[in-house]
């Protein structure tokens, strides 16, 4: 859950630059709560916060493609804090920001990557 300083400036991130399908909404007016789907999980945006949130707070997302989110980010006006790069340990991350500087990791794992590999299936 994210309790944004600007809910509709965060929701215009999460749900327009970023592409994010909502799973759901509640409430009303502009605290109104917005969920997002993540695939394999969800992000709560609802609230108001007189601070951002603290710089220990970092979201994983993960793409198909790093390079293409790059481009569609770019195009978004996002702000890309670096753009992908192939780490040591093998995933490929981009870092980005957002509204209130959380900052989010896009992350693309190769085909050949070990997390693609699960015993006995």
């Amino acid at each position: 859950m994210v309790r944004p300083t600007d809910p509709e400036r965060s929701r215009a991130f999460y749900g327009e630059a970023l592409g994010l399908a909502i799973y759901r909404e509640f409430g009303t007016g502009p605290e109104r709560g917005t969920v997002y789907f993540l695939g394999g999980g969800f992000l709560e945006v609802s609230g108001r916060s007189a601070e951002p949130p603290g710089p220990g707070l970092q979201l994983w997302l993960q793409v198909p493609d790093a390079e293409e989110a790059h481009r569609e980010l770019v195009d978004a006006g996002v702000e890309v804090l670096r753009p992908p790069v192939r780490e040591p340990w093998g995933l490929i991350e981009m870092w980005i920001t957002d509204p209130d500087g959380v900052r989010i990791c896009v992350v693309e794992v190769p085909a050949d990557h070990p997390m693609r590999y699960r015993p006995g299936i």
